[in-house]
């Protein structure tokens, strides 16, 4: 799974969120939490860090990741309330790799992490395999498909197979995929591009 370091005072939507989308999440409520955090654990594979936050803002934040060798190469996206197109390029010019205004559409996001990951390890599709490892050929045809909006009859009807067949498969995708119903795994799906 890909590890996140939400460094948030007011995290619980992501905290919530992000699970169904294969992330698994560490919370930190201000800078100084997150750098305890980081000090003992800098195994994560991207920060989302919010700007405004006690104790320690975001911009203190970045630089003390940044000045820290065990952590400087880590991905950051800057998360804030302020839309000022001069503090979002003084943050992308301290190190910051992304910067995203609140409020914003979880779409949104999850594509700019995404891209953010894309650059930071190119080589490895970690993020999309991670979740899709674990459903056979069949259950990733099936997903495409329901992705793309075909219904049950329809998969079943290219799958040559019976419409129970298909429900099978949709509840075993479910499981594994830990989504409660067909929305959610259509999000997942539409997110990895499949």
């Amino acid at each position: 799974m890909t590890k996140v370091l939400l460094v948030d005072d007011n995290s619980k939507y992501l905290k919530d969120a992000l699970p169904f989308y294969g992330y698994e999440v560490t919370c930190a409520g201000d800078g100084v939490q997150a750098l305890k955090t980081l000090a003992k654990n800098f195994d994560f594979d991207i920060i989302l860090l919010d700007v405004m936050m006690p104790n320690m803002n975001g911009w203190e934040t970045l630089r003390n990741i940044r000045q820290n060798s065990l952590t400087e190469h880590l991905p950051v996206i800057m998360l804030t309330a302020v839309n000022d197109e001069q503090k979002m390029v003084l943050g992308l010019k301290n190190g910051a790799d992304d910067y995203i205004v609140k409020p914003f559409m979880l779409p949104n996001l999850l594509a700019r992490m995404e891209a953010v990951l894309r650059r930071s390890r190119p080589k490895t599709g970690k993020v999309q395999t991670s979740v899709l490892s674990n459903l056979t050929n069949k259950e990733k045809e099936v997903l495409s498909m329901l992705a793309k909006g075909a219904s049950n009859k329809e998969i079943a009807d290219k799958m040559v197979v019976k419409e129970v067949t298909v429900k099978t498969h949709l509840n075993s995708i479910y499981k594994k995929l830990n989504v409660t119903g067909r929305t959610q795994a259509i999000l997942l799906a539409m997110n990895m591009n499949l």
